[in-house]
């Protein structure tokens, strides 16, 4: 996997996937000199372990013929106050929405992103405590 990350002025910057063909815009924000128009790039990587996550709990639902049809992930960061200011801290809250959820669907499919599929979360394994919790809302 490769991605090739450019340069756009001020302190924006466009990041290409060479496998997806996407562009996502970043930005340092405003504080750091940018122009608040992208993502910074630890809200990415809050966004990608979400994104890695939710694609688990949707896809273990969906084959466990669970009727799901909202999965949210909520996910929050706490960072150091010394540089490198580092996620010490990482919690994915779940909510999922459906007819008839079976709770114990659910936590599996919550359980076995976690700890078994989810590579994004498993990168940052030992180096970050990261905590997961659900909810479940009926349609």
């Amino acid at each position: 996997m490769k991605t090739t990350i450019r340069w756009a002025g001020d302190m924006t910057f466009v990041g290409h996937g060479e496998k997806t063909k996407h562009a996502i815009v970043m930005d340092g924000g405003e504080s750091a000199g940018g122009l608040g128009i992208g993502a910074s790039p630890m809200e990415m990587l809050l966004m990608g372990v979400g994104g890695c996550a939710s694609i688990d709990v949707v896809m273990i639902l969906q084959k466990a013929r669970q009727n799901i049809t909202d999965c949210v992930a909520e996910v929050s960061g706490e960072r150091s106050d010394i540089i490198p200011k580092k996620f010490t801290s990482i919690h994915l809250h779940f909510v999922v929405t459906g007819t008839e959820l079976k709770e114990s669907q659910v936590e599996r499919a919550v359980q076995l992103s976690m700890d078994k599929y989810c590579s994004a979360s498993a990168t940052l394994k030992g180096s970050v405590d990261i905590t997961h919790g659900f909810e479940i809302i009926a349609d």
